[in-house]
């Protein structure tokens, strides 16, 4: 593999955080190996590729940590959305419409990879649809564009049409996790399931058994997602299972008193419970700073992305990343590179990734973007000039 030299730019969070608004100083950054080797100012590689980034950012590989490959219709014509506005109705819209339409398809996964890839997405992970109509078709196509694709994807089975409420539809999790799927997905245990005991057993027990990570859609608001952010934060104390867990969406937490959302706060960061938002709509946004503040990890991705679920998503971390600041109502930069965080390094923790970073040793996956700092990437998202996964330059 050909040793590669970034020489001139501004690595992000190389070493310590820098005082907030502080310039980043430069320095170059010497691949070997798929491994970052040193980054220090002036290295001299003879022998390296040498890529001129001077001046720009350089952040570790975006991470999308919450999106839904399998129903995209991403490279296709346009398809006029067709559901009401309600949950009910966009989960029957999907029911109704998606063998009209050819989902999943792997071709449409694949051009939404290479959008991703395009614009430094390095890891990305995926709720694929679970239930006895579709059975692993999702899984399937899935793994087969991603296979073809340099981004690193892991996949959570999502019983999208609930697991109680939908006879089979556990012992397909069960299947996909066997297959080799490297996570559990739950939904509104409450809402859907109406029974959050037995459906927080379903999905605990196999992450539990399998060994693997948990992801649960939480829609449910006000004191009633409350409750079921309690019974999720005790069971995953109890078992051992922090760092293992997350929550999705989570509109609760945007709904509740402060005295009551502080012990909720308080619980995820004892019990290390993520929470992955997408600032969606004008659904609630959780309190990115002051869960960071608890240190509680904050991941963010898309959600969907032009699926029948809603028209909108471009595959760039960076725009979504500028969502998430913009819901949370952040303007100082320190604020908005929380953000940022959320869609590297809070994303990494979130997914369990192993040698993430901009250190010595870490993976190679890099990006390079013309910004004088993390807050000007989020709010101005220009292009990417340089991808890299791995050690490998993708896109310069």
């Amino acid at each position: 593999m050909t040793d590669v030299l970034l020489r001139g730019g501004h690595p992000w969070r190389s070493g310590a955080p820098s005082l907030p608004g502080a310039p980043i100083a430069p320095a170059d950054v010497l691949v070997r190996d798929g491994r970052i080797d040193r980054i220090a100012p002036a290295i001299e590689a003879p022998g390296a590729q040498v890529v001129d980034v001077t001046g720009q950012l350089v952040l570790p590989g975006l991470v999308e940590a919450h999106c839904h490959l399998d129903k995209t219709l991403y490279g296709g014509p346009w398809v006029p959305h067709s559901a009401d506005d309600t949950l009910a109705g966009r989960i029957g819209n999907d029911l109704g419409r998606r063998e009209e339409l050819g989902v999943p398809s792997v071709a449409r996964i694949g051009a939404l990879l290479a959008r991703m890839s395009a614009a430094g997405t390095t890891h990305v992970r995926t709720h694929t649809d679970i239930d006895p109509a579709a059975g692993l078709r999702g899984v399937e196509a899935v793994r087969e564009a991603a296979a073809a694709s340099p981004v690193d994807v892991r996949q959570v089975a999502f019983p999208q049409h609930g697991v109680l409420t939908n006879p089979g539809t556990a012992e397909l999790l069960e299947a996909a996790l066997k297959s080799g799927v490297e996570a559990v997905g739950g939904l509104d245990p409450a809402g859907i399931d109406r029974d959050p005991v037995r459906h927080l057993d379903v999905v605990f027990g196999l992450a539990e058994r399998y060994g693997t990570h948990l992801d649960l859609h939480l829609h449910d608001g006000g004191s009633l997602g409350g409750w079921e952010l309690e019974l999720i934060t005790e069971r995953t104390k109890v078992l051992g299972l922090g760092g293992r867990v997350a929550v999705s969406h989570a509109y609760a937490l945007g709904q509740l008193d402060d005295a009551y959302l502080g012990r909720l706060i308080e619980g995820f960061a004892e019990a290390g419970v993520a929470l992955v938002t997408g600032a969606v709509y004008s659904f609630p946004v959780p309190p990115v700073k002051r869960l960071r503040a608890a240190g509680v990890t904050v991941a963010c991705g898309h959600d969907g992305i032009r699926d029948l679920w809603g028209p909108y998503g471009s595959g760039d971390m960076l725009e979504r990343a500028m969502h998430v600041a913009y819901r949370s109502t952040f303007r100082r930069d320190e604020d908005i590179e929380l953000a940022l965080e959320a869609a590297t390094f809070g994303g990494a923790r979130a997914l369990g990734l192993e040698g993430y970073g901009l250190g010595p040793g870490d993976r190679a996956d890099l990006v390079a973007v013309p910004a004088s700092g993390p807050a000007e990437a989020v709010v101005v998202h220009p292009a990417r000039t340089l991808v890299m996964k791995d050690g490998v330059v993708l896109h310069n």
